[in-house]
């Protein structure tokens, strides 16, 4: 970064401070496209987030070329605009945009709105950074008010679906312990194969806080554990596919096997790809690049979600979730899909009659 010098009194006669312009890290990039692949390799994106980020700043390159983005059929295969991606610090973008982006906003849900919006602005500060750009055309573009999810629930029917899936004994056991436990995925990754009391079905976990508790699971996660650990003694439970590259902290790595432990980012990709038709019934199978899966968190959502349902009184629930304050249970407190749709069906005269 370089100082401007001095060169002219302000108002009043006051001297103007220095300026700071930033001096370009690196050689700019030749367009706004090479500009988001920079972005995407240099920034630190997790490698679950790169084909989302991809999606939202593709958007957003219309919008900053000028143009709408192009939704629906008319997305697949589009090409986006070639421009420089000096092109954002035009200083009649941030009217154009602000129209550009509210159009786009009125067709779009506010959730998928927000995200691209932040998407974009990390992005653009990023490039600021790096000293490729100067401006933020977005300064004046607001969050849209995103009414409240109702459906992080996941409906049994969906759950059942979830089971049926063709992955590997991993993912099949992970899946099922963090659905019967509701516990969360950071607390069920760092479980060791010594911390596992598999006749009694319950394993010991560092919980938020430090605190040593117990998650609880069921026959189906039992069934599964003895294939999965097979003659393991000790180490993670859940491993990657490959041996542990150097400098991995011995805690993480099976001195058995020498793979490491698994990561929640690799959880977390793993579970949202194989989930993406299951969050998306009507979409094709050629359109499964697009969509978006499921979250890992839905899985103990919903297990907290079905326990309320079934009745599970408020000091098991509070044992369950580990939460501190009984406040925390109201989000599971809402019926589901199914317990609604129950509720009706039982109440339909037609019903009634034919009984």
């Amino acid at each position: 970064m370089t100082i401007e010098p001095v060169t002219e009194l302000g108002s009043g006669g006051a001297l103007r401070l220095p300026r700071a312009r930033a001096v370009p890290l690196s050689a700019p990039p030749s367009s706004y496209t090479a500009a988001v692949e920079r972005y995407l390799t240099g920034a630190g994106i997790a490698k679950s987030s790169t084909r989302i980020y991809r999606i939202s700043l593709t958007t957003w390159g219309w919008l900053l070329a000028g143009e709408p983005a192009p939704t629906g059929p008319a997305r697949r295969g589009a090409k986006l605009p070639v421009f420089p991606v000096t092109v954002i610090d035009d200083p009649a973008l941030p009217e154009v945009l602000a129209e550009l982006a509210s159009a786009r906003a009125d067709e779009m849900d506010a959730d998928t709105v927000n995200r691209e919006l932040s998407i974009a602005r990390k992005a653009i500060g990023w490039w600021q950074r790096q000293g490729w750009i100067d401006g933020d055309p977005t300064i004046g573009i607001e969050r849209r008010p995103a009414p409240p999810d109702r459906t992080k629930a996941l409906a049994e029917n969906q759950i059942v679906a979830l089971w049926r899936l063709d992955v590997a004994l991993r993912e099949k056991t992970q899946w099922k312990m963090l659905y019967e436990s509701a516990a969360r995925a950071d607390e069920v990754l760092c479980l060791n194969v010594e911390d596992l009391y598999p006749q009694d079905k319950r394993g010991k976990i560092t919980a938020k806080g430090g605190a040593t508790e117990w998650i609880h699971w069921q026959s189906g996660t039992a069934q599964l554990l003895p294939r999965l650990i097979a003659r393991r003694a000790r180490g993670p439970l859940f491993l990657t596919d490959r041996k542990a590259p150097a400098g991995t902290p011995t805690i993480d790595v099976c001195p058995e096997t020498g793979r490491a432990r698994l990561s929640y980012r690799r959880v977390e990709e793993i579970f949202e790809e194989n989930t993406r038709l299951l969050a998306n019934p009507l979409a094709s199978p050629e359109d499964i690049e697009d969509l978006d899966g499921w979250t890992l968190h839905r899985l103990r959502h919903s297990a907290l979600t079905h326990d309320a349902e079934d009745g599970t009184s408020t000091p098991m629930l509070l044992a369950r979730s580990r939460h501190a304050s009984v406040r925390s249970l109201e989000r599971y407190a809402r019926p589901g899909v199914d317990a609604v749709a129950r509720h009706v069906a039982q109440r339909d005269p037609a019903a009634r009659r034919r009984g």
